[in-house]
C-alpha cells in the first residue's frame, strides 16, 4: 500500500490509483501518435495535397500549448475531478467529430478542441500525484505514470498501423472517442478530489499570470523541467526517426521494425519500473545523476557509430547502434519520474500550475525534436543521433545547475531514503 502524506492512514484506493492515473495520462501520446501513419490515407481520403495533413498535427500541439497552460490553474481553482470529467468529455466529441470529418479545416478545428479537452489527463495526474505523496513515495508512484506516458507514444504508431490494416483511417478517432469514453467513466465512477476545497485557489488572470512566472523563477523546477524535457527531446528523436532510418533506409520489413523498435521501448519500460527499487539505496540525487551521464555517453555513442562508414551493410551498422539506442531510452526511465518529482516537490499548493508548466516546457521540446528529425531525416540514423547527443548534454547541463542550486534550496537532493 501506499503510504500518502495530507491524508490519514493508508489510502483504500491506493492499488489502484496508479493504474488509473496511467490510463488517463496516456490519453495525449497515444492520440498525438497513433494517427501518423494514416497521413497518407487521411490525404487520399480527403483529396489533399501531399502534405496537407501535417496542420492538423500543428493544431493538435497548439491546443496542447494552450491547454496544459489552462487546466493547471483550472484544477488549483475547481479541484481535480471537475476539470478532469470537462476535459475528457471534450474530448470524447471532438474526437467523434474527428471521425466523421470531411474536409480538412473541420478535422484541424475539432483536433484543437481534442487537445484542449486531452491536456487535462496530461496535467491533473502529476498534480493529484503531488496532493498524494512527497519524496521516494511520489517517485514510486510517478514512475508508475512515466511508465504508460514514455510507452504510449512509442507503441501508438503501431497500433495506428494496425487499425489501418482492417479498417479505415476513421477508425482510429473512433478508438479515441471509446478510450475518452471510458476514462470519462472511470473519473466519474472511481476518482475522488485530491485537492480539499480549502485549498482551492482563486485567482484571476493577472495573478495566474503572477503564479506561473513565480515558479519560473524557481531554479530548482525550471532544472528538473528542462532534465525531464531533455529526456523528451531524445526520445521523441527516436520515435519520429525511427520509421525513416529503418524501413526505408536500411530497408527493414514490418516485422524487423516492430522488434527493433519494440526492444528499445522494453529498455524504457524497465528501467522505469527498476527505478522505485534503487531509490531506497541510491538515492534520486544519484540517480538522476547517473542517468543523464550515462543519457549524454548513449547520444554520443549512437553519433559516432551513425557516421561510421557501413563496412558491413546498413543492418550490421544498426545492430550496432541498437545498444546506444536502448540505453538511452533506458536512461528515461530513470530520468522522467524523479525530475519530475523534484520539478513540483516544492509546489504543493499550486501542483496544477507547476504540472501544466512543467508539461508544457517539455512537449514543446519533444514537439521540436519531432520536427528536426524529420526535416533532417535522410535514411540513417544520424539525425537521432545528433539530436540525442543534444538532449543527453542538455540534460547534464541542466543537473550541473540543479546540484550548484541544491545547496542553497534544496529540493529533491533533500528527498529522504526509505
Amino acid at each position: 500500500m501506499l503510504q500518502c502524506s495530507g491524508w490519514s492512514g493508508v489510502l483504500p484506493y491506493a492499488t489502484w490509483l496508479p493504474i488509473l492515473l496511467g490510463f488517463l495520462s496516456a490519453i495525449g501520446p497515444i492520440s498525438t501518435d497513433m494517427y501518423l501513419p494514416a497521413f497518407p490515407a487521411i490525404e487520399l481520403s480527403l483529396g489533399l495535397k501531399l502534405g496537407s495533413v501535417q496542420v492538423t498535427l500543428a493544431t493538435w500541439f497548439f491546443g496542447l500549448a494552450v491547454g496544459q497552460i489552462t487546466q493547471g490553474s483550472l484544477a488549483d481553482r475547481f479541484g481535480r475531478r471537475g476539470p478532469l470529467i470537462v476535459g475528457t468529455v471534450l474530448y470524447t466529441l471532438a474526437n467523434a467529430g474527428c471521425a466523421m470529418a470531411q474536409d480538412l479545416p473541420t478535422l484541424s478545428v475539432l483536433r484543437f478542441l481534442a487537445a484542449v479537452g486531452g491536456s487535462a489527463s496530461m496535467v491533473i495526474p502529476r498534480a493529484i500525484v503531488r496532493d498524494l505523496t512527497e519524496g521516494q513515495a511520489a517517485a514510486r508512484l510517478m514512475s508508475r505514470l512515466i511508465l504508460v506516458m514514455g510507452a504510449a507514444p512509442i507503441l501508438a504508431p503501431s497500433l495506428g498501423s494496425l487499425f489501418l490494416g482492417f479498417a479505415s483511417w476513421r477508425s482510429i478517432f473512433w478508438f479515441c472517442t471509446a478510450y475518452g469514453a471510458i476514462s470519462c467513466a472511470l473519473v466519474v465512477g472511481l476518482l475522488p478530489d485530491t485537492l480539499p476545497k480549502a485549498k482551492r485557489i482563486r485567482l484571476g488572470p493577472g495573478a495566474m499570470a503572477a503564479r506561473y512566472w513565480q515558479i519560473l523563477c524557481d531554479r530548482s523546477f525550471v532544472c528538473h523541467a528542462l532534465m525531464g524535457g531533455a529526456g523528451m527531446f531524445g526520445m521523441f528523436a527516436f520515435i519520429s526517426g525511427a520509421p525513416g532510418a529503418l524501413i526505408e533506409g536500411y530497408q527493414f520489413s514490418t516485422t524487423q521494425f516492430g522488434i527493433a523498435f519494440g526492444s528499445c521501448a522494453g529498455c524504457f519500460i524497465v528501467c522505469s519500473q527498476i527505478n522505485p527499487r534503487v531509490l531506497p539505496y541510491l538515492g534520486a540525487d544519484r540517480v538522476l545523476r547517473l542517468a543523464v551521464r550515462c543519457f549524454c555517453a548513449a547520444g554520443l555513442g549512437l553519433f559516432l557509430m551513425s557516421v561510421v562508414p557501413p563496412l558491413f551493410g546498413l543492418r550490421a551498422v544498426w545492430w550496432l547502434q541498437l545498444p546506444f539506442v536502448a540505453m538511452a531510452m533506458g536512461c528515461q526511465g530513470f530520468n522522467m519520474p524523479n525530475s519530475a518529482v523534484g520539478a513540483m516537490a516544492r509546489h504543493a499548493a499550486h501542483a496544477g500550475t507547476a504540472s501544466a508548466l512543467m508539461g508544457m516546457i517539455q512537449f514543446c521540446l519533444a514537439a521540436n525534436s519531432g520536427l528536426l528529425a524529420g526535416l533532417f531525416s535522410d535514411g540513417s540514423f544520424r539525425p537521432v543521433g545528433v539530436l540525442m547527443l543534444v538532449g543527453g548534454t542538455g540534460a547534464v547541463v541542466a543537473d550541473i545547475f540543479r546540484r550548484r542550486i541544491a545547496g542553497v534550496r534544496p529540493g529533491l537532493d533533500m528527498m529522504p531514503r526509505a
